[in-house]
Order: C-alpha cells, then sequence, then structure tokens
C-alpha cells in the first residue's frame, strides 16, 4: 500500500464557474503538485517495459528516434485492433433545435461520425462572446450526461461551457461494431477512437473553435474512449481520463478491457460470459494478443508525449499508477518538456467537486492559456 501524498489530497477551492479565469501562475499554483509522483514511486517503473526501447530491443536516444518507435508501436497498435478508415475531412453536421444556457448556447446535433453512420446523441455548446475558443469533446455513454441530464456532476460540457470553452457531448453510439458484427474490422474501442477522431474535425471545422487548442475527457467507460482516442490521434492537444483503468488489470473487475465491448472482440471464439478471465473463460481477441506479447497500455500513454494529460484517479487508478505514468514522463523529457503528465486521487470512482475542479483547472492551463503548445 502506499499512500497518497497530502498534496495530492489537498481540495481546491471551489470556484464560481462564471468567474473570470484565473492567471496561468495563478492556475499553474494549484495544480503543479498533481505533476509529482509520490517520493516512493518517483522512478519507479517496474513492471513496465519501456517505450523507449524499440521491440527488439534497440534503445530510443533522441527525439528523432522516438519518431520512428512512435510509428512502431502505433502500427502495432492499429493492426491488432484494426486499421482506422480515413478521418473525415469535413463531417456533416445538422444543426437541430437550439436552446439558450446560463453564459452559453446549447445546440442538439446530428453528427457524422463514421462513414455512412450518424448520431444525433450529440450537443453542442458554444460560450458567449468572441471566438475562436478553445474546445473539449466530451464522450461518455449518452451524451445527456454531459450536459447535466443524467449523473451528478457529470456535467463536465456544461460547466466548460461556462468558462469558456466550446464543448461537444457526445453519447456511444447503438453499434459499436463497424461496419457491422458480422464484418467487424475495428475493435469497438478503437472504433470509439476514430468517432472522437471525426469529433474532433467537426470542431476544427467550426469558425468559433481554435484548432489547436481541442482536447478530450471522460470518465469511467468515458475515460477509456478518451485515453484511446488522444492516444492514437495526435491533433487532440490535452486529455482528461477520469479513472479508467489506464493499464490492464486483472484484478479489477472494473478494468476490464478484456470484454468484447472494449477489445476482446473475437467473433470465431466469444467469450462465455463476461467477467475477470479465467481458465474457464480465457482472454479473447486482441486483448490476449496484447498481454501474451507483453504489451499494456503505457505503449498508448507514451503517444500522448509532448500533449499533456491528467488521469483524475479513483477506484480504479490509485497512486500506484504513477508506475507507468513514469514511463509517459520520461518520454517527455526526452523530447525536452516536463510538466505534461498529471495524477490526482481520491477514494471512490464516482467524480467528486474537488476532482472536478482540478480538471477544469488543468484545461484552462493547458487550452484556455495555451499553455499544451508551449
Amino acid at each position: 500500500m502506499y499512500k497518497v501524498p497530502i498534496l495530492l489530497c489537498l481540495c481546491l477551492p471551489l470556484a464560481d464557474p462564471s468567474r473570470a479565469a484565473d492567471s496561468p501562475d495563478e492556475i499553474w499554483e494549484k495544480i503543479a503538485p498533481f505533476f509529482q509522483p509520490p517520493a516512493e514511486l518517483a522512478n519507479d517503473f517496474a513492471p513496465y517495459k519501456s517505450p523507449l526501447e524499440f521491440y527488439d530491443g534497440t534503445p530510443v536516444k533522441t527525439p528523432a528516434d522516438w519518431q520512428k518507435r512512435r510509428q512502431e508501436i502505433l502500427k502495432t497498435w492499429h493492426d491488432l485492433l484494426g486499421p482506422w478508415p480515413p478521418v473525415i475531412d469535413k463531417p456533416k453536421t445538422e444543426f437541430l433545435e437550439k436552446e439558450r444556457g446560463d453564459s452559453f448556447t446549447q445546440q442538439h446535433l446530428r453528427l457524422e461520425v463514421a462513414p455512412g453512420r450518424a448520431t444525433e446523441d450529440a450537443y453542442l455548446l458554444i460560450p458567449d462572446g468572441k471566438g475562436p475558443f478553445p474546445a473539449v469533446v466530451v464522450v461518455f455513454y449518452e451524451a445527456g450526461s454531459g450536459i447535466g441530464k443524467k449523473g451528478k456532476l457529470l456535467d463536465f460540457a456544461t460547466q466548460l461551457a461556462k468558462r469558456g470553452f466550446v464543448a461537444l457531448s457526445l453519447g456511444s453510439s447503438p453499434e459499436t461494431y463497424y461496419p457491422d458484427k458480422a464484418t467487424c474490422k475495428l475493435q469497438p474501442l478503437s472504433y470509439h477512437a476514430y468517432e472522437a477522431a471525426n469529433c474532433y474535425q467537426a470542431l476544427a471545422n467550426l469558425p468559433s473553435v481554435d484548432a489547436k487548442r481541442i482536447g478530450i475527457m471522460g470518465h469511467s467507460y468515458g475515460g477509456k474512449w478518451a485515453l484511446f482516442a488522444s492516444c492514437l490521434f495526435e491533433k487532440f492537444a490535452a486529455a482528461v481520463w477520469i479513472d479508467p483503468g489506464i493499464v490492464f488489470d486483472e484484478k479489477r473487475g472494473n478494468v476490464n478491457y478484456w470484454e468484447r465491448w472494449y477489445i476482446g472482440f473475437d467473433p470465431s471464439n466469444e467469450r462465455k460470459k463476461p467477467g475477470i478471465p479465467s481458465d474457464q473463460n480465457a482472454r479473447t481477441g486482441p486483448y490476449k494478443v496484447l498481454i501474451d506479447k507483453g504489451h499494456d497500455l503505457h505503449e498508448l500513454h507514451a503517444l500522448m508525449a509532448p500533449r499533456p494529460f491528467l488521469v483524475s484517479g479513483g477506484s480504479e487508478d490509485l497512486a500506484e499508477r504513477w508506475r507507468p505514468l513514469n514511463h509517459s514522463i520520461a518520454v517527455s523529457k526526452l523530447l525536452g518538456y516536463e510538466n505534461r503528465v498529471a495524477m490526482t486521487n481520491r477514494t471512490g470512482h464516482s467524480p467528486t467537486p474537488e476532482s472536478n475542479e482540478q480538471l477544469y483547472l488543468f484545461f484552462e492551463y493547458f487550452l484556455l492559456h495555451g499553455k499544451a503548445l508551449k
């Protein structure tokens, strides 16, 4: 057991969302502790293999080496999870009913998320004032959560809009197999990441949005979605992953990447029932291959470098997750960047007012004030 440093548990004073944003220095003073691992975990990389080695063991010594290694990781994961179709340059966007919020306009959308597929489970929130604004894609089971229609403390899109962000709240498509289950070419979680990439494109085409300052976030299932999207699509400038389980962990039933609706889909060998893999209910699909070959999600984390990301950890992502995160810190340092990897911790899985304030400040610092571009 590792104690969470007191600094990480400090309760930030909850700000009025309608306030003028703090200065970058004021925000950094509040969030700086989240970028420091506990002393007992600093420089502890075990048991994860270093992303700064090619798969053949050759060390990565320079930024140029890293670009080659990055492509090796990206190709390996895409080959296993299924190659994406080309990202849609200008996704079709139909603006439906509109309503006024508190200091922003909210519009229901019909949005093209993949070739031949559109969803109406999407809401676009644009703050009052003159843009272009930073933007955040908020992903979850249903878009209504992001705008406060379902679930306590899940109204991330609404709160971000009040703070000067364009926010796109997106729900999960009813059909997660692409192009369909019988001829599925993409693992469902990779398909969701592809949807998010097309949402980035939809936002980037809006005159009210600064395409260089678009981030993504999600809680739980949405956290897995945001993790894969931000790592596999490098145009996202920053990301927040809220307690998704950031590495494979078969001791925890909620860190369930093995399920067919994530990356364990195998149409010729479906598992007998959901749940932690066992001899009687074995791993399947790309998840099995990844485990058998010694891969883990810290390889994907490394693809974020040097883009900043925050793990808002709860019951599934405890302080010990600094071990895989230390590898991303090392990659960012090789590229000449520090303070790009952060984690906060709380005891429960659900967000709290304090954990939400922490992630809003993270986005304010890196996107509203443009520090992700530095």
